[in-house]
């Protein structure tokens, strides 16, 4: 077997993973998150990780598919490690990219929401009180 197949493989295989487990990493500690920023709506939050789940997973999976291809021949297995090292670190930094940009978008949805909760008073007015006359 050539080794840029064997190169095409292992990147596969390393890309997949990495993008299943961060992707399972993020949904399963990011529920909490999107509750808060949702105002406690359980059910909301529960759709709203699935649907970034599953749009991490596209984009992800489309740029591991999109950068799979190898310019030069793999001739040893230095060029071997040395092409996957590169790539699997650009998948890392895509995937981190990735998980910036969601953590930045729901702050922002976050801290849109915290005014509102902090303006209200804790409980209604009770009575109108005439402003103090200066002395």
């Amino acid at each position: 077997m050539d080794l840029t197949v064997v190169a095409y493989i292992v990147y596969l295989l390393i890309s997949v993973v990495l993008t299943v487990w961060v992707a399972r990493t993020l949904s399963r500690n990011g529920r909490i998150f999107l509750a808060d920023v949702l105002k406690g709506d359980e059910k909301l939050a529960e759709a709203v990780n699935h649907l970034l789940v599953v749009g991490f997973y596209l984009v992800n999976f489309g740029f591991v598919a999109l950068y799979l291809r190898q310019d030069g021949t793999i001739d040893t297995v230095r060029h071997l490690v040395e092409g996957l090292s590169v790539k699997t670190g650009v998948v890392l930094l895509v995937l981190g990219v990735m998980h910036l940009g969601n953590v930045f978008v729901l702050g922002r949805i976050r801290r849109r929401g915290t005014p509102e909760r902090e303006q209200r008073p804790p409980v209604p007015p009770q009575a109108w009180a005439p402003p103090a006359a200066r002395m």
